[in-house]
């Protein structure tokens, strides 16, 4: 079981600064799933990770994601959200101006497309260049902590074959981790999911990871 270094307070915008300090062992620690472009979200991305998370690192996760529209002043009260869904998309200028306040002031994003779909991936890629100017996506190393943070990840792989992961980092910390391929758990995904899909064969460990780096780091 890992210790907790700290858990800093989340700014919420338009309240300053959060006063009360979160202690994670009285507050339960929710993980959104963003609703964006009217109604794109997750369709059926497996959630057992999350109580797998709480099992592992001993924090006081809701084993349930929540739904958090992107537009909305929600999105500032988790400290972790999945941005996944399937087809093009478009974000609105407030969606991208809430993904970047997002980023960066200490939220955590990480990425897929639902069943490997090109057509979402693009849509997503093309969307973070416009939100998030100044920044890029770029390869992250199996060195990172986020491949350690509880469990000791040595490669990523799609069916057996090599991949890597993408991210973006701000103030030094990676704030967004992205997969091209998928980063669902489709053992634990339930009613449809990734039919054909390329997942990544490690996402549950990479998912515990994601949960516990976004809380410590």
């Amino acid at each position: 079981m890992i210790k907790m270094r700290h858990l800093l307070p989340f700014i919420l915008f338009g309240s300053a600064i959060a006063q009360d300090v979160v202690k994670p062992h009285e507050e339960i620690i929710r993980c959104g799933s963003l609703v964006y472009d009217q109604d794109q979200t997750a369709v059926c991305f497996a959630q057992q990770f999350l109580a797998d998370a709480a099992t592992d690192t001993g924090l006081n996760i809701a084993p349930n994601f929540m739904s958090v529209a992107l537009a909305t002043e929600e999105v500032f009260k988790t400290p972790l959200c999945i941005f996944t869904g399937k087809g093009n998309f478009t974000l609105t200028e407030t969606e991208r101006q809430n993904l970047r306040k997002y980023l960066e002031n200490g939220g955590f994003i990480y990425s897929s497309p639902g069943c490997s779909e090109e057509a979402w991936n693009a849509a997503f890629k093309r969307e973070i260049a416009l939100a998030l100017q100044g920044y890029k996506l770029e390869p992250i190393p199996m060195s990172h902590d986020v491949f350690s943070t509880v469990h000791k990840i040595k490669e990523l792989t799609v069916r057996g074959n090599p991949t890597t992961l993408q991210g973006i980092v701000i103030n030094g910390r990676l704030a967004l981790l992205h997969s091209d391929e998928g980063l669902n758990d489709v053992k634990n995904a339930k009613g449809c999911c990734c039919c054909g899909g390329a997942e990544i064969d490690q996402a549950r460990l990479v998912n515990i990871n994601a949960v516990a780096y976004a809380l410590l780091h």
